[in-house]
């Protein structure tokens, strides 16, 4: 007979003391709440940037559609209205950016937040001049295609006063929301004027502050050389005592020396 089939070792049990001897695994470090706190706060600003950046990146998209589209006027009021939704949201994102950006503990922060809130009204309105120059060149495009069309027929002459109304209708839209971003930029000047208010009134009190503290100054200087020389009068007077009281004993001792012993 052959031999018999080999028979693989069984893997022993590790004993206790081998268990002790193994390296523990790390713990995983204990999360810190200030940490946390922070990160949660974080999370809404990095929530608010990210919708900003993708509304101003969805309004060049549609800036660009107004720009190449070839009519009719209804699909570029379909295209304006689009783009006035967007411009809706990311102002209101913008307004709690601004907001957030006031809450702020650190200055530092703030200021830093209150930056990136100009940078984004900025480019806001660099955007809403896109917009008013796209809708332009796409009506003057539209205005001559029609005018090509209205050769061929009366037709096209009816259809072109329809698109007057539709254009007058867009430019009433247009001109209505011009004018509340010209009410923003109004609220916002407002807002700056009260800034600069603020600031000159904290420079005053600052300096007020300052000269008093250069008055306390010099009457504390005054102070210092009053007390060096009342430090140097109790020194002369301490003298004078001193002298005194040895003349004193020295009179005394002769008087003594004079009645106790006439002799000497």
């Amino acid at each position: 007979m052959g031999p018999g089939p080999a028979t693989s070792p069984q893997p022993r049990a590790s004993s206790p003391a081998a268990r002790r001897g193994r390296p523990r695994a790390p713990r995983p470090p204990r999360p810190c709440p200030a940490k946390m706190a922070a990160a949660a706060a974080a999370v809404p600003l990095r929530v608010c940037h990210q919708e900003i950046v993708k509304f101003d990146l969805e309004i060049k998209a549609a800036v660009q559609d107004i720009r190449d589209c070839p009519g009719p006027l209804s699909a570029l009021t379909e295209l304006n209205a689009a783009v006035k939704e967007k411009f809706r949201h990311l102002r209101g994102r913008i307004q709690e950016l601004e907001q957030m950006a006031k809450e702020q503990d650190k200055e530092s922060e703030k200021q830093a937040l209150l930056r990136e809130v100009e940078n984004h009204k900025k480019q806001m309105l660099s955007n809403q001049a896109a917009w008013r120059k796209a809708n332009l060149a796409c009506k003057i495009a539209i205005d001559n295609s029609e005018k090509d069309q209205l050769l061929q027929g009366r037709d096209i002459l009816r259809q072109r006063k329809t698109t007057k109304e539709s254009l007058a209708e867009s430019a009433s839209n247009i001109t209505e929301s011009l004018m509340g971003i010209s009410r923003m930029m109004s609220q916002q000047v407002q807002q700056s004027e009260e800034t600069v208010q603020t600031l000159a009134n904290s420079s005053r009190t600052i300096l007020e502050a300052n000269e008093e503290f250069k008055s306390m100054s010099g009457t504390i200087q005054l102070g210092r050389k009053l007390i060096t020389k009342y430090n140097r009068r109790e020194l002369t007077d301490k003298l004078l005592i001193f002298l005194a009281l040895a003349l004193f004993l020295a009179t005394v001792l002769y008087i003594l020396k004079k009645r106790l012993f006439p002799f000497l």
